[in-house]
């Protein structure tokens, strides 16, 4: 079963004159979830909506990340699994186990998650830059690290997770050709 999710959702946040800084922008809802024991975070306004596992039709030649392709009612959608793309070790499919359906550079696109945790509201007080690890690791995908509720979570910019190259690479097939 799909978990829609509303497009404006924080609508109210853009309308607030506080929110104009860089920093502050960084506030707002995020839907929080698990790759290993790490928690991440996605805007909401970002997430299309949540769905349970389902056949991937592998493309060849495309990169160990990219898992992918699915019909989705009618609509091709490429499905990225985060777990390689930040190689992490694979790990079996649970129950648990989901794809969330992001908005990325004018296009969806699928990242499978090991669990989808919750919404949460986090203050843009409660984000802090990523810390530095020197010259030679980029953490320009990180959007921030949030603290909430004594958790630490870390926050994703999901347009730079996925890369302009990237997702331009990312296979396109027909509806009637996938399972």
């Amino acid at each position: 079963m799909a978990t829609v999710l509303p497009e404006s959702e924080s609508a109210a946040n853009r309308k607030n004159p506080a929110l104009t800084s860089t920093t502050a922008n960084r506030g707002g809802k995020f839907l929080t979830f698990f790759l290993a024991d790490e928690e991440y975070g996605i805007a909401i306004l970002k997430v299309h909506e949540i769905i349970g596992m389902m056949a991937i039709t592998s493309v060849p030649r495309t990169p160990a990340f990219i898992r992918g392709v699915i019909n989705l009612r009618g609509k091709v959608i490429p499905i990225v699994d985060l777990r390689l793309k930040f190689d992490m070790p694979a790990q079996n499919q649970t129950s648990e186990t989901c794809i969330i359906v992001v908005h990325v550079q004018g296009i969806e696109i699928g990242i499978v998650v090991d669990r989808v945790s919750e919404v949460s509201n986090i203050a843009a007080c409660d984000i802090e830059d990523p810390p530095s690890f020197g010259a030679d690791v980029s953490t320009d995908y990180i959007l921030g690290i949030g603290k909430s509720q004594g958790k630490v979570k870390i926050l994703l910019d999901i347009d730079r997770v996925l890369s302009t190259q990237e997702v331009s690479a990312l296979p396109a097939a027909e509806p009637e050709n996938i399972n």
